[in-house]
């Protein structure tokens, strides 16, 4: 079984990974980038005894089936001992609507009841402190346990609390609620508050679900993407992380271990986009309003890399010493360091984010001069520093260089904001930006060509391959069918690609040559073979199916994929996969239809 072989269960307030036997794998509290208080995902390869476990254990287990509620994040956890007895554990966080109002409370509510036989149950609830460095003091209360820490915790439930702490054996004989959130007392009755909050949460992922504007086709797999992307907006905030995870490594035993619980600009539009596109505006509305509040603290709307999920400055990079790490292969991160980094492609994805409220009719939040006002000033930035060396999107920690996916997302900021004042009318600001835009395109397409490989280059005046050039198409730099775009496409086939699966790149970069396949870029080939038409939309297809037959009994994917085993690594599950599949889904059914 794949190690990553997970759910995820959220609500926006915080998210839980649990594994294939209803073990609480991975949360973090009292929000996405805190202190993880079950953390046995990266406990080593020996995880029982140490602090920060949330199990369920059925005795004499003999086999377990997981599912996910239709159209919900809501999990199913079946267990069976060899006496023929068995529990079933629903897994969610409570998300409803209440008079008018999203309530998404830092809840993470378990239910078990029995299924058949006479099953016996022993719960473990050891949360951990200081990135699982020691657990956390408790004390019982009347139908509940208490932990301290800098933010206390509580366990509410009808289950015997004496056997919990004790970690004996008891009987399940009606359904025992376990609720586990911040130190608030739970009003009346746990189970009943239980089953009424499953009841509002499983309809209201279902509704979200049927106001999406899904194809067809692959309709199951674009609605699991779209509700995992979902989990992965901070309801506070309005801000995306890319995971729920830090430091699980991109192949095995590599340094390649890094922390994704924070809000990257690039990132974050690619799931802001790919949910937009499903008809989900509010994610995207409030994303931008995040971002332009960001900008806003600062003189010139400058931006940096990486951000905290409330806007402000993310930890310095350094090492939780507690945790061995995935399968024991550290380091974990905390922090990043790609934070202190210049990666000047963070305007051009600013200014797309707002492309629905300025060209769409969706949104419930038109565009207008004042919007663009705010977002001219990130035009200004790209304008400036377009030919000026970065680490670019894949954050090289060795060199700068300037970076043609940098530069061409600073071209996107500048065609863009020339669209969006078109459609405001204001002949002045478009003629401005249509000027600054066609003299990046023409720098670019110059000096990022090379005649000899055929094929635009990862660099200005550079010689080597980048998978991000895929996406020119995209943004609108080259038509599809333009003959430099075939050029470049096979050039990635040539050099990029291995097996089925495309490489970010394959030259040395500061910890030696890449080992897995980052899955992003196999899906931006998918889009790029799509809207290439012809037979490689046939080829895309066929990879797509490929491609989604990778994911984990889920529908979930990590960061990055063994192109040999199809054993999937990296941080999970990964929004730009996610993103990967709706994105592939729409593409491949608006070439079908043109």
């Amino acid at each position: 079984m794949n190690s990553l072989d997970l759910a995820l269960v959220g609500n926006g307030s915080i998210g839980a990974l649990i594994d294939a036997q209803g073990a609480i794998a991975w949360c973090c509290f009292p929000r996405f980038d805190g202190d993880p208080v079950f953390c046995s995902l990266l406990a080593g390869d020996s995880p029982r005894g140490k602090p920060g476990a949330f199990t369920i254990e059925l005795e004499g287990l003999v086999r377990t089936e997981q599912q996910y509620l239709p159209n919900t994040p809501i999990l199913v956890t079946r267990c069976y001992d060899a006496k023929g007895g068995g529990v079933e554990i629903t897994d969610f966080c409570p998300r409803y609507e209440k008079d008018a109002e999203l309530i998404c409370p830092e809840l993470l509510v378990r239910q078990v009841r029995p299924i058949v036989g006479r099953p016996n149950i022993r719960v473990r609830v050891d949360p951990a402190t200081d990135y699982g460095c020691a657990k956390r003091q408790h004390a019982l209360g009347g139908g509940h346990i208490s932990y301290a820490g800098e933010q206390a915790l509580r366990l509410t439930t009808n289950a015997p609390t004496e056997a919990i702490v004790d970690r004996t054996l008891f009987h399940v004989h009606e359904t025992i609620t376990l609720m586990f959130g911040l130190d608030d007392p739970i009003t009346g009755d746990v189970t009943s508050a239980g089953a009424t909050m499953l009841e509002r949460t499983t309809a209201y992922w279902r509704n979200w679900a049927r106001s999406l504007q899904t194809p067809s086709e692959w309709r199951d797999a674009v609605i699991r993407a779209a509700i995992t992307l979902e989990l992965n907006v901070y309801e506070p905030t309005g801000a995306i992380i890319p995971a729920m995870t830090t430091s699980i490594p991109e192949a095995p035993n590599t340094a390649r271990t890094w922390d994704y619980r924070y809000c990257w600009p690039r990132d974050a539009y690619f799931t802001a986009d790919a949910l937009s596109r499903l008809g989900e505006t509010r994610t995207i509305e409030r994303y931008l309003a995040f971002l332009l509040d960001v900008a806003a603290k600062t003189v010139d709307a400058h931006l940096v890399p990486i951000y905290t999920i409330d806007g402000g400055p993310i930890p310095t990079e350094h090492v939780a010493k507690c945790l061995p790490g995935y399968r024991g292969m550290g380091p974990v991160h905390v922090g990043n360091k790609a934070s202190e980094q210049a990666q000047h492609d963070l305007y051009g994805e600013a200014v797309l984010t707002a492309a629905p409220l300025f060209l769409n009719s969706r949104p419930s939040q038109a565009g207008d001069e004042s919007l663009l006002a705010k977002l001219e000033r990130f035009g200004e930035h790209a304008a400036r520093l377009y030919e000026v060396p970065d680490a670019g999107l894949w954050e090289l920690r060795g060199a700068e260089r300037v970076h043609t996916y940098s530069s061409i997302m600073c071209w996107a900021a500048c065609d863009r904001l020339a669209k969006y004042a078109d459609r405001l009318a204001l002949a002045n600001r478009a003629e401005y930006w249509r000027s600054l835009a066609t003299s990046i395109h023409e720098v670019v397409s110059r000096r990022s060509w090379s005649v000899k490989l055929n094929a635009f280059t990862a660099t200005m005046d550079g010689d080597s391959l980048d998978a991000s050039l895929l996406l020119m198409p995209r943004l609108g730099f080259l038509e599809a069918k333009d003959p430099r775009f075939a050029g470049t496409v096979a050039a990635i086939e040539k050099q990029l690609k291995h097996g089925d699966f495309v490489y970010r790149y394959v030259e040395r970069d500061d910890f030696g040559y890449p080992e897995n396949a980052f899955l992003v870029c196999t899906f931006w080939y998918i889009e790029a073979l799509a809207a290439m038409g012809g037979k490689r939309r046939e080829e895309a297809r066929v990879l797509f199916e490929k491609v989604l037959a990778a994911r984990n009994p889920h529908g979930l994917l990590a960061e990055d994929l063994d192109p040999r085993t199809l054993e999937q690594w990296g941080n999970f599950p990964q929004t730009y996969c996610m993103a990967g599949v709706i994105d592939c889904a729409l593409g491949l059914t608006e070439t079908a239809s043109n």
